[in-house]
């Protein structure tokens, strides 16, 4: 299942965000999640949160999660919060 993810995350919409994703992910439980965030501009706190729950969600249902092409401000907010170690970032371009 993949989901791209468009502008913004942060508190004002990762409530949305997590409501759709996880609606989806319980109806299909699908083999692998993908969020796609190439197309995020911003990320704070909110998004790091969506992030680490739809991870846990997913293993907790055996699904594999992996993050794709996030923008390189996204990157460093990931690298920081040190999400690479837990979770495969994929870089397609």
């Amino acid at each position: 299942m993949l989901c791209t993810i468009h502008g913004d995350i942060d508190h004002h919409n990762a409530r949305t965000i997590r409501a759709q994703i996880d609606d989806e992910l319980y109806k299909t439980r699908p083999r692998k999640l993908t969020l796609d965030l190439s197309r995020v501009e911003f990320m704070d706190s909110s998004g790091l949160g969506l992030i680490l729950g739809r991870f846990n969600k997913a293993s907790e249902i055996g699904t594999e999660f992996t993050l794709l092409n996030p923008a390189e401000n996204v990157c460093k907010i990931l690298d920081v919060a040190g999400i690479g170690r837990m979770i495969k970032i994929e870089r397609k371009r």
